[in-house]
């Protein structure tokens, strides 16, 4: 210290020079010189710090730290910045501590070492960075509110544009259906106009020449026109039936009635029916072996089946052709194959055979409404039961009836 005091004008002169705060300390840490700057930083007089302990100026939870911090300094003896990495702090007179920036410069005079320390009161700064700190993190929180909103926000879109994808499919859809009502309803229209208008005119024909047959030996024609008349209305009377049948099956009217019945009943009922109605040279194959078979099933439903699909089968086979009724048992279920050499139906349009009031092409010119199948299908599949088909243009078709039944064989 009195190296400084001898050189306290030259000290003074240098140190008072210089903007940051100088402490000089020898290698016990007493202080030894400060210059103006590091007593108004640390709150204390002129030369009021000179033999003083280092320890003055650093706050208490450090001291036991420093102490080390400065022996390793002095051992290993190097300009740097003191607190590398860390934040450093003073403590002034009256015990208010301040972040400081310091650094250290060691040096020999008269071989007695000593170690001067620049400081700057960083309380500005460290306020400021803090400041910058929060704006910081107050930016951070808002991009990420914004990022939220955003995210929120095109979550909302993306729901609106399915919400309308799907109100526009909806719509679509609505469209279709109305189309395809209106595009059912003008065929319906046409065919109820064509299928009718055919029998009526037939009807009123019949009715009008039997009023010219007034002489006893004209019987027979008067025979032919009323069997013809018969026929027409017995055509209506079943075209009225199965719309009344669609009407039921829509609404869920529709009541089953089980019987136990011969299956023989039914078969002979709906073969001598479709013999009536055979062209030139047809015949129809009686199946085999079903003479003892009771049944427990709706039987006005298998022959209705069975005469839709029979009378089909005649309809649109050509003379001199066979249509085969075969019937077996398969797995309990009664199975019905009814086999014809007809027209049969285009590849391309099989899969609507089963469709409400379609008709294949190549049978537009024959009568019929293209509700039978559609009925048939739907009753059986009420009742569990199936129908499937195979069929080749000009080579004919083979529908296969299934239906969950009780058999009891042998008994009458």
């Amino acid at each position: 210290m009195k190296v400084f005091e001898k050189q306290s004008n030259v000290f003074r002169i240098l140190s008072e020079a210089v903007s940051e705060g100088i402490v000089v300390v020898n290698k016990d840490q007493i202080i030894v010189a400060t210059n103006g700057s590091a007593d108004e930083i640390f709150g204390y007089d002129t030369k009021e710090l000179l033999g003083k302990s280092l320890n003055v100026l650093i706050p208490q939870k450090y001291h036991h730290s420093h102490k080390d911090h400065f022996e390793g300094f002095v051992t290993h003896s190097e300009k740097r910045n003191m607190g590398r990495g860390r934040d450093l702090f003073g403590v002034r007179k009256d015990g208010t501590e301040f972040p400081v920036e310091a650094g250290l410069n060691p040096f020999t005079i008269y071989d007695n070492d000593y170690v001067m320390a620049l400081i700057i009161d960083i309380t500005q700064r460290k306020e400021h960075e803090q400041k910058i700190k929060e704006l910081n993190t107050q930016l951070e929180h808002k991009i990420e509110e914004r990022t939220e909103e955003l995210h929120h926000t095109i979550k909302e879109l993306k729901e609106e544009v399915k919400l309308r994808q799907e109100a526009e499919a909806k719509m679509k859809e609505s469209l279709k259906k109305e189309r395809d009502l209106n595009e059912l309803k003008t065929k319906f229209l046409s065919l109820v106009s064509h299928e009718f208008k055919t029998p009526l005119g037939g009807i009123l024909t019949s009715a009008t020449l039997i009023g010219k047959y007034t002489k006893e030996e004209q019987q027979l024609k008067r025979d032919k026109h009323l069997d013809t008349i018969k026929n027409k209305v017995k055509y209506l009377d079943n075209i009225l039936n199965d719309f009344l049948s669609i009407e039921r099956l829509e609404t869920g009217k529709v009541n089953y009635k089980f019987s136990h019945f011969p299956l023989s009943k039914v078969i002979n009922e709906v073969v001598y029916n479709a013999n009536m109605l055979l062209k030139d040279g047809q015949r129809i194959n009686y199946p085999i072996d079903i003479d003892d078979y009771m049944v427990e099933f709706d039987e006005k439903i298998i022959e209705l089946v069975l005469s839709n699909l029979i009378h089909n089968a005649v309809k649109y086979s050509g003379e001199n052709t066979v249509i085969d009724l075969q019937v077996s048992f398969e797995n309990e279920m009664l199975a019905f194959r009814i086999i014809d050499q007809g027209i049969g139906i285009p590849e391309k349009e099989q899969q609507f055979i089963f469709k409400r009031y379609f008709r294949a092409e190549n049978a537009l010119l024959d009568q019929g409404t293209g509700i039978g199948l559609n009925i048939v299908k739907s009753h059986l599949e009420n009742l569990g039961g199936s129908i499937t088909f195979t069929s080749k243009e000009g080579q004919g078709s083979t529908f296969i009836v299934k239906i969950p039944i009780i058999t009891n064989h042998g008994k009458q």
